[in-house]
C-alpha cells in the first residue's frame, strides 16, 4: 500500500506551493501492529512509484519490486520542485554552480536535507512505525537526487548509514564533493550503492574519471562501496527502474554480526518501543494509491 498525501516545504517553496509524500508500507504491515521497519528515503518521489504520477510517464516502479519481494521495509518519497524556474535543480544542489544553458544555479541543498531530517523524518516516524535509528535509516536517488545521496550520506552520516546514487550528478561540482568525501566525518559502518550507465558518461566532459576518482576516494575513506558502471545504462527512469534489485540488495545486505534475517523479528531487542499518535493535520489531506 502506498500512502499519498501533501504537504508544504516554507523554507523553499513557501506555504501555499504543495506537493506530495509517498508512503509505502508492506502488505503485511497491519498484521503485527508492534512490529517496527527500516526506512528508505528516496528524492524525485513522483518518479518512484506510479507510471501516471511519473516526469516522463515511466517510475521506478518500486511499488511493484516490494510486493513481489515482500521486502519488509516502509519509503517515504518526496515530489519533487517542479517549478520551471529550475526548482529541482536548485533544491537537489548541495552548492551553488554554473552550467552552459542554464545559467548559475544557487545550491539550496543544505536547506533541503535540513527540512527532510528535521520536519520529514520526525513526522514519517511519529506517524508510521519505524525504527528511527541511524542503522536503519537510508537515502537513495538518481541524478541529482543521486547527488544528494551522497551528499546526505557524507554530510550528515549520524542521520543515514547507507545510500543508493544512481547516475549521480557529480558535474556540478565534482571538486567540491571530491573534498566533501575527503573530509567529512564518516561512522565505520556506512554503505554506498553508486553507478553510472556507459552511454551517458559522454554527457558531460571527463565523467568517466570523475567517477572513477569519486569511488576511488570513497573507498580510501573506508566507506563500503558497491560501484557499477551499467552495460547499456542511460540516464532515465527505465534504465533506473532495472538496477532496483542490485542496490536494494546492497542496501538490504546484512554484515557479519547483524540479525540474522530468517528470524521471525529481527529487530527484537534493537529499539525501545515508542508510543504511536495519531496526527489530524498530517492525515487531513491524505489519498490513497493501491495497486
Amino acid at each position: 500500500m502506498v500512502d499519498v498525501f501533501k504537504i508544504t516545504i516554507p523554507e523553499l517553496t513557501g506555504r501555499r506551493k504543495k506537493r506530495r509524500v509517498y508512503v509505502y508500507l508492506p502488505d503485511f504491515y497491519d498484521e503485527d501492529p508492534e512490529r517496527r521497519y527500516p526506512v528508505l528515503y528516496m528524492f524525485d518521489g513522483q518518479n518512484v512509484f506510479f507510471d501516471e504520477d511519473a516526469t516522463y510517464g515511466k517510475s521506478w516502479g518500486m511499488k511493484d519490486y516490494m510486493d513481489a519481494t515482500g521486502t519488509p521495509l516502509i519509503i517515504a518519497a518526496v515530489e519533487c520542485n517542479d517549478s520551471p524556474n529550475n526548482g529541482r535543480l536548485r533544491e537537489y544542489a548541495p552548492y551553488s554552480f554554473r552550467e552552459d544553458g542554464i545559467g548559475r544555479i544557487t545550491g539550496k541543498g543544505r536547506i533541503t536535507m535540513e527540512w527532510w531530517i528535521y520536519t520529514l523524518k520526525p513526522m514519517i516516524d511519529e506517524n508510521y512505525r519505524t525504527l528511527p535509528f541511524r542503522e536503519t535509516t537510508f537515502i537513495a536517488g538518481s541524478s541529482m537526487g543521486g547527488l544528494m545521496s551522497v551528499y546526505a550520506l557524507l554530510e550528515y552520516n549520524q542521520y543515514f548509514s547507507r545510500a543508493a546514487a544512481l547516475s549521480p550528478s557529480l558535474w556540478t561540482g565534482r571538486r567540491k564533493v571530491e573534498q566533501l568525501i575527503q573530509t567529512a566525518e564518516i561512522d565505520p559502518n556506512t554503505v554506498l550503492y553508486i553507478d553510472y550507465g556507459d552511454l551517458e558518461f559522454d554527457n558531460h566532459v571527463d565523467m568517466r574519471s570523475a567517477f572513477g576518482r569519486a569511488v576511488s576516494l570513497l573507498i580510501a575513506r573506508g566507506i563500503k562501496v558497491t560501484a557499477r558502471i551499467i552495460p547499456g545504462g542511460t540516464h532515465c527512469e527505465a534504465s533506473w527502474e532495472r538496477q532496483v534489485p542490485f542496490f536494494m540488495e546492497t542496501l538490504g545486505y546484512e554484515e557479519e554480526g547483524e540479525p540474522d534475517g530468517d528470524e521471525e523479528n529481527p529487530e527484537e531487542g534493537f529499539y525501545e518501543e515508542e508510543e504511536f499518535h495519531e496526527n489530524e493535520e498530517f492525515q487531513e489531506d491524505e489519498e490513497y494509491h493501491e495497486d
